[in-house]
């Protein structure tokens, strides 16, 4: 348990990141991309497959790219929507084209190439998104207290009340009464951030911290999905007590783009 709480205090430099926002925002957004998309594809060494991490690096480095270009040009978000499109399709082109010496290539190679570039490159540029909204902007720090503070409460209300198990094929130390436990953690969060912080957004505050509280969950059981598919128990073993950078943030990457839509279909 000290060694968990150590290490979560080490997280703390996330939220310098997402004060100062901009371009140390997006900086750091890449720079995790790339280690997460390192430990994802060494995750597949197990299996067999070989995906192409220079490829999904290239990819990463285009959306980030165009959208840094965006920025200096002064242009808006909305003008990424065409160029992403395009992305998406030379993202699944090229991966297509990686199987080409075919002697040496299988098919799953191309699928977890596109899988690692969708999964972790795109869903971690939701941050980035979130970050370009205006005024509604704020609420990026809901994606950063919504994961990791129900990570938080589930975890010692799992130690404390936990009975029945969730999802035991999956993740074996989850219960149900800690998934409750990290969605009402992630209730009060949320809710106390819009109240003190976000008075104007403290409605939608408490509707992301029910949905936050869910969906980060539902990213880090896919995260073990994967996991236990490549045979591994973490991705890595920078952080003691998390594993890897992806094993921390796998429920950021399912949070950040549920924060982005909410804000374009509900408030914008």
């Amino acid at each position: 348990m000290k060694t968990r709480i150590i290490s979560g205090l080490i997280m703390l430099p996330m939220l310098a990141v997402l004060y100062f926002g901009g371009y140390v925002l997006m900086a750091a957004c890449f720079g995790l991309t790339l280690a997460a998309l390192y430990e994802f594809f060494k995750g597949f060494d197990s299996m067999g497959t070989k995906p192409s991490y220079p490829l999904a690096a290239f990819s990463a480095m285009l959306l980030y790219g165009y959208t840094l270009y965006l920025d200096i040009s002064k242009s808006t978000a909305g003008d990424l929507e065409r160029p992403f499109m395009f992305w998406l399709f030379i993202t699944v082109a090229a991966s297509l084209i990686y199987l080409f010496p075919i002697e040496k290539r299988q098919l799953q190679d191309a699928m977890a190439t596109v899988t690692g570039a969708l999964y972790i490159a795109f869903f971690a540029f939701h941050l980035v998104l979130v970050d370009q909204t205006g005024k509604p902007s704020i609420l990026i720090w809901i994606i950063i207290f919504s994961a990791f503070g129900t990570d938080v409460f589930a975890y010692f209300t799992g130690l404390a009340l936990g009975r029945h198990k969730l999802c035991p094929s999956i993740s074996p130390k989850k219960t149900v009464e800690g998934a409750i436990g990290g969605v009402m953690g992630s209730i009060i969060i949320c809710g106390a951030f819009g109240y003190f912080f976000a008075e104007e957004y403290l409605i939608h505050c408490l509707i992301l911290g029910i949905l936050g509280g869910i969906i980060s969950q539902l990213g880090d059981l896919t995260a073990s999905v994967f996991k236990r598919k490549m045979g591994i128990k973490d991705y890595g073993h920078l952080i003691p007590g998390h594993g890897g950078i992806l094993d921390r943030f796998d429920s950021v990457l399912f949070t950040a783009p549920m924060v982005y839509y909410y804000i374009i279909f509900a408030i914008q």
